[in-house]
C-alpha cells in the first residue's frame, strides 16, 4: 500500500537512540504534529528531542489528502450551537494563521504547495448547506455559497472557502525534518514521571509532548474514552479531466482534489472495526465519474475523532504541569498540526495564546459519543472471541482488506503476525 506523496521521494533517515540522554522537551511520535513540534522548538531555542518507534511521517502522515484548510466540512453550524459564536470564529482563526504560517514556511521548500479554494457540498441536501452558510456568514467568514459546483456529477450545491491550500506533506516534511534532533526506531515502552524509557534508553525531560494517536499513560486523561479511530481511504489514478481545488461532501463519502495531473478520491469513512464500502466503493465513483482511468495508487488511513469534533491539545490532564498532547485531529491533521504545534511552543514557553482555552483537553467531556465510545467498548469486551487487543482486551477483528487485526474499541491494529501497526495498543499479540 503506497500513497502518491512517496512517489520518487527518500526521507532522510536517523539513527537509534542507544544511550541515555536529556532534554529540556522530550517529543513522542514523528508524524507531522511531532515533527512540526520539534521545528518550533527549534526555532524558538529551545532543547527538545524526538523518539520515533518507527521512521518518521511512515504512519497517518503519509496516507493524507494533504489538504490544508479551515473548511472542515460542515462543522460551523455545530460549533455555533455547541459552543457559541466566540468560540466557533476563534477556531476558524486558528486553522486561518496555521494557513498562514504553512504559506511563509512553504517558501523557501519546493513542496508542490498551491494556494487553492476548498469547497463542502452535498449531492442532495440543500438546506444543511443554507443552514451551514448562514452559520459561517453570521462569523464574518468570507466565504461564496456555490450553487453549482464544478465536478463531474450533479449536487445540491456548496460553499467556497478561498485561499486554502494543498501541498506534498512529503516532500515538505523531508525538508523540514533533515536539520532536527531525531532518533528513529526508539519505540517508548514505558512513561514515569519525567522520565520515558526505550528498550535500551532512558530520556530526562522537564516537559514531554505526546505526538501520537493516543498518549502513552493510557489512564491520564481518559483518552481512551475520549476518543475512537476511524478508518478512511484514498485511491490515485490520472486523469485528462481537470479538477481544480478541494472538494468533501456532507457525508465524507467523495473527497476530490488533483495534484500532479493525478485525481485522488477519498473517503468512505467509517470506525475501525466496522465495514464501509472502501476502496470498491471509490472504485465505482471512479468508473461513474472518471472513467477509463487506471489506479495507481492506493492507501488507507486512520484517525482520532474527539466526543466533539474539536482537536485535544494542550495539557495532558488538570493535575500535569509538564505533560502535553497533540493528537484528535478529527480528519483534519494537517492544518490541526500546525497550529498544535505553534499552540504548544506557546504554552511550554509560557507566553501568551489565544487559542488555548478552545483545544484545551480538559472541557466537558459530557458528550453524546462519549456514550457511543462506552457502548461500544462494553460490546466487544463482553465477547469471548479471540485474539483480543493488548491495550484494555476488546475482541478484535480481521480486516480481510489489509490483512490486519482491528481493535472496534479504540482502534489498535496489528498484523497478520500480531505486530502492533498502530497504538493505543504498546504491546504485540501472542498469536
Amino acid at each position: 500500500m503506497e500513497s502518491i506523496w512517496e512517489q520518487g521521494l527518500n526521507m532522510p533517515s536517523f539513527p537509534s537512540l542507544k544511550e541515555d540522554i536529556s532534554c529540556d522537551v522530550l517529543i513522542i511520535g514523528g508524524g507531522i504534529a511531532g515533527i512540526l513540534c520539534g521545528y518550533m522548538l527549534k526555532n524558538a531555542g529551545v532543547d527538545y528531542v524526538i523518539l520515533e518507534s518507527d521512521k518518521i511521517c511512515n504512519k497517518t502522515t503519509r496516507f493524507t489528502t494533504a489538504k490544508i484548510t479551515s473548511l472542515h466540512g460542515f462543522i460551523y453550524s455545530r460549533l455555533i450551537k455547541e459552543f457559541g459564536i466566540s468560540f466557533a470564529r476563534l477556531y476558524y482563526d486558528a486553522n486561518e494563521d496555521a494557513i498562514l504560517e504553512y504559506k511563509n514556511i512553504a517558501k523557501n521548500i519546493d513542496c508542490d504547495f498551491e494556494i487553492t479554494d476548498n469547497y463542502i457540498y452535498s449531492f442532495t441536501n440543500k438546506e444543511k448547506i443554507n443552514k451551514e452558510y448562514e452559520a459561517i456568514k453570521s462569523l464574518g467568514i468570507d466565504a461564496l455559497y456555490e450553487e453549482k459546483i464544478a465536478l463531474p456529477f450533479e449536487t445540491a450545491g456548496g460553499i467556497k472557502f478561498k485561499n486554502q491550500a494543498e501541498f506534498n506533506p512529503l516532500k515538505f516534511l523531508s525538508k523540514i525534518a533533515k536539520d532536527l534532533n531525531i532518533f528513529e526506531n526508539s519505540k517508548v515502552e514505558k512513561v514515569k514521571k519525567n522520565f520515558a524509557y526505550t528498550s535500551s534508553a532512558k530520556i530526562e525531560a522537564k516537559k514531554i509532548i505526546f505526538a501520537t494517536h493516543f498518549p502513552l499513560p493510557s489512564l491520564k486523561g481518559l483518552y481512551f474514552a475520549k476518543m475512537y479511530q476511524e478508518k478512511s481511504y484514498a485511491i490515485a489514478f490520472k486523469c485528462e479531466k481537470k479538477i481544480k481545488g478541494c472538494y468533501i461532501d456532507d457525508k465524507s463519502e467523495l473527497s476530490i482534489r488533483d495534484y500532479n495531473g493525478y485525481i485522488i478520491l477519498g473517503g468512505q469513512k467509517h470506525r475501525t472495526g466496522k465495514k464501509s464500502g472502501g476502496w470498491k466503493a471509490l472504485e465505482d465513483y471512479k468508473e461513474l465519474y472518471f472513467p477509463g482511468n487506471k489506479t495507481e495508487y492506493m492507501w488507507a488511513t486512520e484517525d482520532t475523532i474527539t466526543l466533539d469534533g474539536v482537536p485535544y491539545i494542550g495539557k495532558i490532564d488538570t493535575f500535569s504541569n509538564d505533560k502535553y498532547v497533540i493528537t484528535g485531529f478529527n480528519k483534519w491533521g494537517m492544518t490541526s498540526s500546525m497550529l498544535g504545534a505553534k499552540l504548544l511552543c506557546d504554552i511550554i514557553l509560557n507566553r501568551e495564546n489565544k487559542y488555548e482555552k478552545i483545544f484545551s483537553p480538559q472541557r466537558s467531556i459530557l458528550r453524546k459519543q462519549l456514550l457511543v465510545n462506552a457502548c461500544e467498548s462494553t460490546k466487544n469486551l463482553l465477547s469471548f472471541s479471540t485474539p483480543r487487543c493488548t491495550h484494555l482486551g476488546c475482541k478484535l477483528v480481521w480486516n480481510k482488506n489489509e490483512h490486519t487485526w482491528d481493535c472496534p474499541c479504540h482502534g489498535s491494529k496489528f498484523d497478520k503476525s500480531g505486530d502492533i501497526l498502530n497504538g493505543p495498543a504498546n504491546k504485540n499479540l501472542n498469536l
